[in-house]
């Protein structure tokens, strides 16, 4: 349960961050937005970030190995940084239509799968 709830708040924490910090940038699109000066964009990432946070650090307290979670502190940063991407390639592929997944993209991918194995293996 532990492992499943820890993961979830991490892909809800990622959608969040994705958009904090890449959303403002398919967000110039709208009209009134553009307009807006950076501290403006800058202020609103934040609050967007915010919500990362909200479920970012429960997913790391949950998950953590010595407060009673399955993951020691270098799995958890895998697996964070592994969703992170998943979640970031998903969004640039579905809000930035001109974005290409190239081979590249793909090997790399399968490099951070086998760091995700490795940091398990025992």
């Amino acid at each position: 349960m532990k492992i499943f709830l820890t993961i979830s708040l991490l892909v809800v924490s990622n959608v969040f961050m994705t958009l904090a910090w890449y959303g403002h940038l398919k967000m110039k699109e709208v009209k009134w937005f553009e307009a807006l000066p950076l501290i403006s964009i800058i202020l609103i990432s934040w609050g967007i970030a915010f919500f990362e946070y909200i479920f970012q650090v429960p997913a790391n307290r949950i998950g953590f190995k010595e407060n009673g979670g399955p993951f020691t502190l270098l799995q958890l940063k895998v697996i964070q940084e592994v969703i992170t991407l998943v979640v970031f390639t998903l969004f640039s592929l579905i809000a930035f239509k001109n974005e290409t997944f190239k081979w590249n993209h793909f090997v790399g991918f399968i490099f951070l799968v086998l760091a995700v194995y490795f940091i398990f293996k025992k």
